[in-house]
């Protein structure tokens, strides 16, 4: 159920308090210039606000590659991004939110599900900004919108997950392979269910060890590497040969744990083999479940720029638009490239259908 909505006068008031926590991104355009973006298609410089998820820019994830598909944009079309990361309990995010409309950035991103009731309040209160969320259906649970202002930008997480699922069983010998999420939420466990129907595909014998770093409503299972190394030093040490994450910045664990184990790991969102700066790390990277948000981002804002967002409604990005994806950096997973084609085919075919609930 959604809380009682501050007022616009108190959210703006409040929200002009962190315009000094906001961080400025060097700006593309060659006009130093421009008005405020309008409802897009206009003459005026491009003005992009980037709310991130927890942990900010730098999780080599989730938050990297939404700045990747802004920046991507500001490339081509000129402009500026202009970021803001909540604090540690997210507390802030609708003032966040609502400084960076405020201020005239127009569209403005909000990068993760956690943003979910707070966007639907601000985007009530800045109707004239127009807004997206990653992860973050138009429609809230109670069936009302988040407004007309509001696109949601969605992934088919278990399209993805399923082939990483099929990926780790081809690749285990013994059929015993592991799973770690961020925080137990609705779309972590879409990663989970995906991932175990494509591993029970392949084998359906397979043994899947599943843990979560923080229970649902702590997002601090995202950024917990330290965590994310125990679980998975304890899933390898009990046999398991392949890990999954999906944990955000907490990923980083899983893979240090894969190399003191020998092991391997599935990376998510980015492709975590370039990411990464240690070779070993790399090394053990078998492929990553590639959530295209840089792409989903870029498109919105290319079609912002153009007029041509209808607002209200929701994008998905799957396996048919090649907004999910296995990365194929580093071979190894070059050998089993029929299978994971096959079973591509049939979840584009509509031949497969996957679980979105463990």
């Amino acid at each position: 159920m959604r809380g009682a909505r501050m007022g616009k006068t108190g959210l703006r008031a409040t929200a002009l308090l962190l315009a000094g926590s906001l961080a400025l991104v060097g700006c593309a355009s060659d006009d130093d210039g421009g008005d405020d973006g309008g409802n897009g298609g206009g003459d005026g410089e491009l003005r992009i606000g980037l709310a991130y998820d927890a942990v900010g820019r730098g999780d080599r994830s989730f938050n990297d590659s939404a700045y990747a598909g802004a920046q991507a944009a500001v490339d081509q079309l000129g402009g500026e991004v202009q970021e803001f990361t909540p604090n540690e309990d997210g507390s802030d995010r609708a003032e966040g939110l609502a400084n960076l409309a405020e201020q005239g950035y127009n569209p403005v991103i909000a990068v993760g599900f956690a943003y979910d009731e707070t966007i639907a309040e601000v985007a009530a209160d800045f109707p004239d900004t127009t807004f997206a969320q990653v992860d973050g259906a138009n429609e809230l649970p109670d069936g009302t919108s988040k407004g007309d202002n509001v696109t949601g930008l969605l992934f088919a997480e278990e399209e993805g997950s399923f082939l990483a699922g099929v990926a780790a069983a081809l690749k285990s010998p013994t059929g015993h392979i592991g799973f770690i999420g961020g925080v137990e939420s609705p779309l972590i466990q879409k990663f989970e269910a995906g991932y175990v129907a494509g591993a029970t595909a392949v084998n359906p014998a397979i043994r899947i060890d599943v843990q979560y770093i923080s229970p649902a409503g702590d997002f601090s299972g995202f950024n917990a590497p330290d965590r994310a190394e125990d679980l998975a030093d304890v899933m390898y040490g009990d046999g398991a040969e392949v890990v999954f994450h999906a944990a955000g910045g907490s990923g980083t664990g899983v893979f240090a744990a894969a190399v003191t184990a020998g092991k391997l790991a599935i990376g998510v969102d980015s492709d975590q083999y370039n990411t990464v700066d240690d070779e070993a790390q790399k090394a053990v990277i078998m492929t990553s479940m590639l959530k295209r948000v840089d792409n989903a981002v870029e498109a919105f804002i290319t079609e912002f720029e153009a007029g041509d967002v209808q607002g209200g409604t929701d994008v998905l990005n799957d396996l048919s638009t090649e907004g999910i994806a296995l990365s194929t950096t580093g071979g190894q997973i070059d050998d089993i490239q029929t299978q994971i084609a096959d079973y591509t085919q049939q979840i584009v075919d509509g031949e497969i259908e996957i679980p979105t609930t463990p």
